[in-house]
């Protein structure tokens, strides 16, 4: 006889959060539906990077999709699924997630293990780094159902040249990873069965460097993006002697010179 009073089983979350050493992964957890984005992927990508800034062990963070198909095949298009804009409001909360991710203070590694399409794109091109599955296929299909990559377009067109983004986005046609690879989008390419193994040589490669370096270095790269030369030269010569006071510099230079591995506090 069933109970009448037990519960429903409860959904497994949207998004994974994990921490992994000194990395924080971000898991968007709908591989039956390609890892697309809904109202509950977005809130677990925002939240996954809040939780990870948070953490004062967390030197990097990576972002990738479960299963081996899709590391985000865009928005849910499914009735109830897809994005809803409140007018009212003057933002979206997927375009605070991309706000969110390029003034983070961790690196972000983007983990492609499968299709990266739409809104995808978008999280592709929101993190530092990129490696990618040679099987990954890329593309920004929007005009295909009257839409217009809006968003994702406001951080591609920083990455890759304006002929290359203008046909991706008006032709709307998928592409392969050596093409993304070529194109300046992805960092590298691996087959499948290396992916994992090339993700941890990358968080390996910034985990043990300075965070006070990578947290500084970040907020600058941040600002002279939008500055003239002069601006940015002026605002660099006091970064630097900034940088120079600080715990972690003195730890460096003291390492270097006593030829020994660093201790870095992150101040």
């Amino acid at each position: 006889m069933t109970d009448a009073t037990a519960s429903p089983p409860t959904a497994p979350p949207a998004v994974l959060h994990e921490r992994r050493g000194a990395a924080f992964w971000i898991t968007i957890n709908r591989p039956d539906k390609r890892n697309a984005l809904n109202a509950g992927v977005v809130a677990g990508l925002r939240a996954g990077l809040a939780r990870a800034h948070a953490d004062a062990e967390v030197r990097v963070i990576v972002v990738t999709g479960a299963g081996d198909r899709a590391f985000c095949a865009g928005a849910d298009l499914q009735p109830g699924q897809s994005f809803s804009f409140d007018l009212s409001q003057p933002n979206s909360d997927y375009a605070d997630l991309l706000r969110e991710a390029t003034n983070a203070t961790l690196p972000i590694i983007a983990r492609v293990n499968g299709a990266c399409m739409a809104g995808g794109m978008g999280l592709l091109c929101m993190a530092d780094l990129a490696v990618a599955a040679d099987s990954a296929i890329f593309g920004l299909p929007e005009v295909k159902i009257g839409l217009f990559p809006m968003q994702v377009l406001s951080l591609l067109h920083r990455l890759v040249a304006p002929r290359l983004v203008r046909e991706w986005s008006l032709a709307g046609e998928p592409f392969e990873a050596a093409e993304a690879l070529a194109a300046g989008l992805l960092n590298h390419v691996v087959p499948t069965a290396e992916l994992d193994a090339k993700t941890d040589w990358l968080v390996a490669r910034l985990a043990d460097k300075s965070p006070t370096a990578i947290r500084r270095g970040k907020y600058a790269l941040r600002a002279i993006d939008a500055m003239s030369f002069d601006e940015a030269i002026r605002y660099t010569e006091s970064q630097i002697a900034l940088m120079a006071m600080t715990e972690d510099a003195r730890e460096g230079r003291a390492a270097f010179n006593e030829k020994r591995k660093p201790l870095w506090t992150g101040r």
